[in-house]
Order: C-alpha cells, then structure tokens, then sequence
C-alpha cells in the first residue's frame, strides 16, 4: 500500500520534505538550453527562444528563482530541522531525478513534497507529479515513497502575506490616486484548454485564482478601511497567436483602465510565490512600462518568498498529512484542497465522460497534452492511486 491510498484517518510517516520547483538559469551560458528544457516538446524555434533570452539580459542572464528557491529551502531546513529537506527542480539543476537518486543513496523511506505553486493546473501540479514519477523510475528499486501536499491558494499563511503587501503597495502609490485604487490581480497566462481542463471538474485555476484574491482585497478593505476593486488579468502568455490563452492581459488591462479613468492600480502577482522572472520583467518591466505610457501610476505588491506566516504554512500542511484531525485552514469556499487527485485531475486529455475519447478543449494547446494522443494514457503521476489503479502499472 502506497502513502497516498492509506485509509482515511490514519497518518502519512514521512522521514524528508522534498521542495519542488521550476528552475531557472545561473547565468548567460545556461539561458538557451534551460528554454530548450522548458520548451521541449513543443516546436518552438530558437528564433523565439532568443527573444524570451533577451528577458534576461536585464538581469545579467540569471533568472532570480534558484536563490530565491536557496533561501526558502534554508528557512524550511531551520523551521522543520531536524527533518531533512532536500530541493529538486524541473527544468534546471538541482534536477528532480538527481535529488530523488541522493534521497534513495540517503536512505529515505518517504518523503513528502512542497510544490512552488499555488494553484491547479496541468503545468503546476499534474505536471510536477508526473515529473515526481519519472524521477521514481529513474532511480530504481529503493526509491522513496513520495507524498505531494496539497495545493495552498487559499491557507492564511499563504493570503495574510500577501494583504500585507498589497497594503504596503497601496501606501506606494501617490496620495491624490491612493483612494479606490484597483487590485489587479495577476497570475502565469495558461492556453484555454489547459485552464478549462484544470483540477477535477475542470476550470479550477481560475476559480482558485477569483477565490484568492476575492479574499485577499476584501481584507485589503478592512484594514485600510476603504473598498478597492478588483480583477484578474495574465503575464507570461507564449504560445502562437491562434491558440486562444486566458484573457485579459496584464498590458491591455491596465490600458483599459487608464481609458477608463482611472489614476493608480496595484498589481498584484498572486500566482508567484517568490519574484520569479516573470514577476521582475512581464511585471516591473513590461506592465510598468506600458502603465507609465498610459498616465497610470501603479505600483507592485510583494510575493510572499520566506515570510514565516509562509514557512509556517508548510509546516502545517505537512503536518496535515502526518498528523489525522490536523486542522486544515482554508479562507474561501474552494479550500481547502484535496490530499489526492482524483482520476483526469488536470488533464487536458481526459476522456469525455460520454464518449470515452478526449473531451473538447484537450487539443495539447502549449504543450499541455502527454504521450498517447487523445484519450491515451498519460504518465502514471506520484500521488494519484486512481490513475495507477485504472490503468494499470505498465
């Protein structure tokens, strides 16, 4: 019996945390073959590839992500030690199949896994299981048992940070457009089919994204004492222009409410934890430069990075799967999320429930479909029993 299918009620021993991320480049030499990594798959030609590097020559060739991901890891080994916490990424070193191979030289049994994103997605969960899975096979007999924790948009340790830096932002902007300033939202740019296909039902990123920051400026409100709209809006979109993303860009709708009158706005990355590149150039560069153009002052809320709220919350959800009747915070009706993801959970390719084959929308738009073509099989993913249980272990 795996960790993930233990009977209700009973708790998940764990001898390691694992911290999962992304990855980025250490320096102009790694830029072009971590894109590559990033991109594999999916036909994009170098031409674009060297039009995303170009991001990072603002900052010297090295994307902010790994030191942040360096600082994290030291505050989760302080705060949880004497638990061992190791750290793999998925498309640059520390490479996940390299640290699951040096958690089974280790001896770890099982451990469980902290993923650096907040919401459901193919790419930010499925995604990252299937890639826990691969490191499993690659390391053979002996590999750890690995329990992924669950999603966290809506816990406090995750929202109360992140009010305190809208707050803080608020205070940013100048006094006479203070008053009323609208939250703009923003969160990775994901291809339709992707987010409709998210979570178990379909169409969970965007509902975990409204619940979050509904939550987040309503006790902006309170305590400033004041209502500030709100919306959601995309960074980072990639994909050709002919396959549809989510809407509103991030540019397009700060123009829209400098049209629309408006004087100020904060943004507010609430689909990053930490100032990864796409905060630091689609944000501070990009949607900056185009505010400043159009008359709109703005200013840009924090990420939550190490505050000890944030670390605090990664203790408890570990401890939520070690420890039966933990409590399980959650400030939206969304939350809070399931332990183990059902059957197609973020997945483009899921059968249609009547037809058996792919259901509308799963077209692998941006690379979100896996091997097998439509209605196929996709990689067996660490933590989804069901998956394992109705396909078979082959």
């Amino acid at each position: 019996m795996t960790a993930d299918s233990a009977p209700a009620g009973h708790g998940v021993d764990v001898d390691a945390l694992l911290l999962v991320s992304f990855g980025g480049p250490e320096g102009p030499q790694d830029v072009l073959p971590f894109l590559r990594n990033v991109t594999r798959g999916r036909n994009v030609p170098d031409e674009r590839l060297a039009e995303v590097a170009a991001h990072y020559d603002h900052f010297g060739g090295r994307s902010p992500i790994n030191d942040q991901n360096r600082a994290l890891l030291r505050a989760l080994r302080e705060r949880l030690a004497p638990l061992p916490v190791y750290w793999g990424n998925r498309n640059w070193a520390p490479y996940l199949t390299d640290t699951v191979a040096r958690m089974r030289a280790d001896g770890v049994r099982r451990a469980a896994c902290f993923v650096t994103a907040a919401f459901a997605s193919y790419s930010g969960c499925r995604q990252y299981r299937e890639d826990l899975a691969a490191a499993l096979g690659e390391a053979g007999p002996g590999a750890p048992d690995l329990v992924k924790l669950r999603l966290f948009f809506d816990h406090p340790g995750f929202v109360e940070p992140m009010v305190d830096h809208c707050v803080r932002a608020l205070g940013e902007l100048p006094e006479p457009v203070r008053a009323g300033a609208p939250l703009v939202f923003t969160a990775h740019a994901l291809p339709l089919a992707q987010a409709v296909a998210s979570g178990p039902d379909g169409g969970a990123y965007e509902r975990q994204l409204r619940a979050a920051a509904a939550v987040i400026a309503e006790r902006v409100g309170r305590r400033v004492g004041g209502r500030h709209p709100w919306q959601l809006a995309y960074c980072s979109r990639s994909g050709p222009p002919h396959v549809p993303w989510l809407e509103p860009d991030v540019n397009d709708a700060l123009v829209a409410l400098a049209t629309g009158g408006a004087g100020s706005a904060v943004i507010v990355p609430v689909g990053f934890v930490s100032d990864h590149m796409e905060v630091v150039y689609d944000l501070d560069v990009e949607a900056a430069g185009t505010a400043r153009r159009h008359g709109l002052a703005v200013a840009r809320a924090g990420t939550v990075g190490t505050d000890p709220r944030f670390v605090d919350m990664v203790a408890d959800l570990l401890a939520e799967r070690r420890f039966p009747g933990w409590e399980r915070p959650a400030l939206s009706t969304e939350g809070p999320a399931h332990d183990v993801c059902p059957l197609h959970c973020c997945d483009p390719a899921r059968p249609d429930p009547g037809t058996g084959t792919a259901a509308a929308g799963g077209t692998g738009a941006g690379g979100t479909r896996g091997p097998g073509g439509p209605g196929g099989r996709r990689p067996a993913a660490a933590g989804v029993p069901a998956d394992l249980h109705v396909h078979g272990p082959g």
